[in-house]
């Protein structure tokens, strides 16, 4: 005899395992893979011949791809089944620019500041533009570049900075003891805010993984270090053309490593400040 509760499967209702919820994968939620306990957020959905995959990217930049379903995921720990987002459109939240401030839409460039900011080089300042350039513009802010540092403290006095006009510098590879930080240390003053990261050049300050490689290769001293990376990635050696492929990979913060975000961010605030 057939339990009429039961039907012709047997199992009791409260053994049988529940499907895991069907989740969206929407951009930047973040969920585990169950079988590597890799964890990150979602960055894009693709489909693919073998069917629609996920790319997760951790917090240090890794980017894995799973194919989803049937692959299991766990959100905030609870089993879930992660499918495309639909084509409905989503609720969004305030439009941000590049560097992760909100939007101001419509907002006009404001008429540009008596302070300036200045960086070692024209590739510096594409890379800023590239994703501070919308709050540059609302803040008044120009960027300038120089060729190098070792002319700061003339740069420095012909610019006679002062509380309305102050002067903010992002130098290249300014480590304790370097040619950079003795310059430094000559022209920083109440008015006057040289900050740096370490990287030898701004290239390495783009994380590896947005430009697809492991890690920036180690060049030897006494080479010319952008030269050195294009042969050792085999790239060919024209650092111009090598330089705007890194470029147009970054749309945002995001691409950039965390010891550039905190030195801008900071010459920003430096020069915008009230007199």
């Amino acid at each position: 005899m057939r339990s009429r509760e039961y039907g012709p499967d047997l199992t009791p209702p409260w053994k049988k395992q529940q499907p895991a919820p069907e989740v969206e994968a929407e951009p930047d939620l973040v969920v585990e893979e169950a079988v590597t306990g890799f964890c990150g957020a979602v960055v894009r959905c693709e489909k693919t011949a073998e069917g629609p995959t996920v790319t997760l990217e951790d917090r240090f930049g890794k980017h894995r791809v799973f194919p989803m379903p049937p692959r299991g995921f766990l959100l905030d720990g609870k089993p879930v089944t992660l499918v495309r987002p639909s084509s409905r459109p989503a609720a969004r939240g305030p439009a941000r620019t590049a560097s992760g401030s909100l939007a101001v839409p419509g907002a006009r460039a404001r008429v540009a500041r008596a302070g300036r900011i200045y960086v070692e080089g024209r590739h510096d300042a594409e890379l800023v533009e590239r994703v501070w350039g919308d709050d540059l513009r609302i803040e008044g802010v120009v960027v300038e570049y120089l060729e190098g540092v070792d002319d700061l403290p003339a740069i420095v006095r012909s610019f006679s900075p002062g509380p309305d006009a102050r002067l903010g510098v992002l130098v290249d590879h300014l480590v304790p003891g370097s040619k950079e930080s003795r310059i430094a240390a000559s022209v920083t003053d109440e008015d006057v805010l040289v900050v740096g990261h370490p990287y030898i050049d701004i290239w390495e300050a783009v994380k590896p993984a947005a430009v697809g490689i492991p890690a920036w290769p180690s060049v030897p001293r006494g080479q010319d270090w952008k030269t050195g990376v294009c042969r050792a990635l085999g790239w060919p050696e024209n650092t111009g053309a090598a330089w705007q492929h890194i470029l147009s990979h970054v749309h945002s913060y995001k691409e950039l490593e965390p010891a550039l975000l905190g030195r801008v961010e900071e010459l920003i605030d430096f020069v915008t400040a009230p007199g």
